[in-house]
């Protein structure tokens, strides 16, 4: 877990994965489930100020269930039961996004090229393929001529990312949700 500051990316620091899995393998002869694994995500929020801030968290809270009737168990993770619109998107090579916050809450998954985000509080964090991050910054309040975020693509290739958009949501209590 981060002390709360955002830093680079974990890709930019050499740690290749945002998943720690555990390496034991699953059997149906096993009267015990392996160690749950955790997942890394980047979180955007908005304070009681109205400033937008990144955390890095992790998710924990997982079953070891099967998901359909003689499928092998698996780590599942909650489940979210909301109308969802899930588009893909196409950030051309040096685009920027300008200031603005997250239409919805979303989740935001790079499946090629890099992107960046930049929140209020100056905080910048780059993200590749596989690298996940939530966007809840709705209702941020103009500070300098800052709103929200500030997001575009990095590197010579366009950066590919997956969204899924859920329906408006009270803010949360404080970032990190799903930890």
């Amino acid at each position: 877990m981060s002390d709360g500051h955002a830093q680079a990316s974990p890709h930019a620091q050499g740690s290749p994965h945002a998943l720690e899995v555990p390496h034991a393998q699953a059997s149906p002869a096993r009267s015990a489930a392996p160690d749950p694994p955790t997942v890394e995500y980047w979180y955007l929020w908005t304070d009681a100020q109205g400033v937008s801030h990144q955390r890095r968290c992790r998710m924990s809270r997982f079953d070891f269930s099967s998901i359909q009737p003689q499928a092998a168990p698996q780590w599942q993770g909650e489940r979210t039961h909301a109308a969802m619109t899930t588009l893909i998107t196409v950030l051309p090579v040096g685009w920027i996004g300008q200031w603005h916050e997250n239409p919805q809450p979303q989740w935001i998954i790079p499946l090629s090229g890099r992107w960046f985000v930049e929140s209020m509080d100056g905080a910048r964090v780059e993200m590749g393929a596989g690298e996940l991050s939530f966007g809840a910054d709705q209702g941020c309040r103009e500070r300098d001529g800052r709103r929200g975020h500030l997001s575009g693509t990095v590197g010579e290739v366009p950066a590919v990312l997956m969204l899924v958009q859920l329906p408006p949501q009270p803010a949360a209590a404080s970032p990190c949700p799903w930890s």
